[in-house]
């Protein structure tokens, strides 16, 4: 049998096939104005490449932003839930998970069986996540993909005070006017970044080792400076935005032997 999960975020849509043991593959795409054909788009386009008829889908779970409007779910269950079976399906040791999305970011202390045993969530603005971070692209003239390269080069990071989105581009721009690096700007943002996740941690167990997940997990110079300031490993898998997915396939087929 085959099972199917769809996480419908703010920017893109993921979705994940597993079969009984393993997983089949994933796929990505913009989720544009439209949550309900996106969903609908991402998933027929990935059962194409596998070869997969819909009709051999047995059960399909959403999650995500969106995921009220994926109304051929069989249900829809939340991203903490989703993230937390996805990073255990991936890496079984692992019990602390953190996931910076789009619009928001999330904290998850997991148990041995995937569980979720604690979380805190960012959900109020957009200060660390994607969004944040495209707005800072944006007034330093990079693509995302150039955050990593450029931090990395850094050899004196910027103080960036303010997380705030609207302050910190002004704090930016500020910079930028003053003939500051670029280099040390993309670093001193990725360091406020870290250090707004590291408070939000510290109100859970503190781990001693960390899976990052979501599609800013792609950003090494983002992931190295969680490591440095949270003082553990960041271990980031092969799929950090397609794992809320994977964990709503997870799902989906723990739903189905329940049937």
């Amino acid at each position: 049998m085959i099972f199917a999960g769809v996480d419908v975020g703010s920017i893109s849509t993921k979705v994940a096939l597993l079969d009984e043991t393993r997983l089949l593959g994933v796929r990505v795409s913009f989720t544009g104005y439209n949550a309900s054909t996106a969903a609908k788009r991402v998933l027929e386009e990935l059962l194409a490449q596998q070869g997969i008829e819909a009709g051999n889908v047995a059960s399909i779970v959403a999650t995500g932003y969106g995921r009220g409007a994926v109304n051929f779910a069989d249900k829809a269950i939340t991203e903490i839930t989703c993230h937390a079976a996805g990073a255990h399906f991936l890496d079984p040791q692992g019990r602390f998970v953190i996931d910076i999305g789009g619009q928001d970011s999330k904290a998850i202390e997991l148990d041995a069986t995937g569980r979720v045993k604690n979380f805190l969530m960012n959900d109020k603005c957009a200060a660390g996540t994607g969004r944040f971070l495209e707005v800072m692209a944006r007034a330093l003239e990079l693509d995302l993909e150039s955050f990593a390269e450029f931090s990395l080069r850094a050899d004196n990071p910027a103080t960036i005070s303010n997380i705030c989105t609207v302050f910190a581009e002004s704090e930016v721009i500020s910079l930028i006017a003053s003939g500051e690096k670029r280099e040390n700007i993309i670093a001193g943002i990725h360091q406020a970044i870290a250090t707004r996740v590291l408070a939000m941690s510290n109100r859970l167990a503190r781990p001693s080792k960390v899976t990052m997940t979501g599609g800013v997990a792609k950003n090494a110079g983002l992931v190295k400076a969680l490591s440095n300031k949270l003082g553990v490993p960041v271990k980031v898998s092969a799929y950090p935005q397609e794992n809320g997915a994977i964990g709503a396939a997870v799902l989906a087929r723990q739903l189905r032997a329940q049937q």
